[in-house]
């Protein structure tokens, strides 16, 4: 029993790493969205319905929910692109909550096997059985989740040493700034929200495979304000900060049972701490280059 409890909570931790490392994509480039939990929402649906009606196979159904989440990301990026601070906030916060109203009323059914299968509204979305069909294990699928994110995390990596996540960066310091370089600050905006649409996306179809069931209530506002809320715990200098702020809230505070019924007012508690004391989180870009520093200054002693 132990075991399968922190399987569960270790696979919950990799999927929700997903729609954190989306919301801090955003806060990189300078904003804040809220909204973050509908791209999770849009590929958990599509995924599922992919695979549970459509029979497509896991690995495409996973892909499909990813790339409609990048493509709900552009259709909100477009019109929002101009828009700055709460009015963007506001806006994908606004976008948010109107899908998830979308999927209280939206029914699409099919008979499989004298059943129907498929979204019935504010009843939710059942039998997304696509990995226990393939026999896929709890931890063979927790192995999917991990492997998947640590490819997702080597390109945020990857990302911070080049060009363009460099001018992520100088969008999110000082946009004005960016646009009298000759970079079209708009432009590399809609980039970054798409892409931050895709890591969601590929959080949300992970998610409606385990559960086996999704309903719009699960993709409602407080996933989108705990997604921002783990970069700004476990830091804004490296993708491996919002990591630690899910490793914290879920890992170590829904572990400790004495504060079991306290967890959301703990966590609203240390997201206000950090807040004062280190405003861009425990790996802030100074603590970044200091850990840096230090690590090359042991592997030239180590030579």
């Amino acid at each position: 029993m132990d075991d399968i409890y922190l399987i569960a909570v270790l696979s919950n931790i990799g999927m929700i790493s997903f729609i954190a490392l989306s919301a801090y994509l955003l806060l990189v480039v300078g904003e804040i969205s809220f909204g973050q939990q509908a791209f999770f929402a849009v590929s958990a649906y599509g995924s599922g319905i992919a695979t549970a009606m459509w029979g497509w196979p896991i690995w495409l159904g996973l892909l499909w929910g990813a790339l409609l989440a990048g493509a709900a990301a552009l259709v909100v990026a477009i019109p929002t692109v101009q828009l700055r601070g709460l009015y963007f906030s506001v806006a994908t916060l606004a976008f948010a909550e109107m899908v998830r109203l979308i999927f209280e009323i939206f029914t699409y059914q099919v008979e499989i096997d004298g059943e129907l299968v498929g979204p019935d509204g504010s009843d939710g979305f059942r039998d997304i059985r696509a990995i226990y069909d393939s026999n896929v294990s709890d931890f063979e699928y927790l192995l999917i989740i991990y492997g998947l994110l640590a490819v997702v995390l080597i390109g945020f990596l990857i990302l911070e040493r080049s060009r363009l996540g460099a001018i992520f960066r100088m969008i999110g310091e000082d946009p004005m700034l960016t646009e009298m370089q000759g970079l079209n600050v708009n432009a590399y905006k809609i980039l970054a929200v798409v892409m931050a649409g895709v890591v969601a996306g590929i959080g949300g179809a992970l998610y409606a495979h385990l559960a086996t069931y999704v309903e719009p209530k699960i993709f409602n506002v407080m996933l989108g304000v705990h997604a921002l809320a783990y970069g700004l715990i476990g830091g804004l200098g490296t993708a491996v900060g919002p990591l630690i702020g899910v490793a914290i809230d879920i890992g170590l505070l829904e572990s400790i049972r004495a504060i079991s019924g306290y967890r959301m007012i703990v966590f609203g508690g240390l997201v206000a701490v950090l807040l004062i004391m280190r405003p861009r989180g425990l790996l802030d870009e100074a603590a970044v280059h200091w850990l840096r520093r230090r690590w090359r200054g042991l592997v030239r002693a180590e030579n």
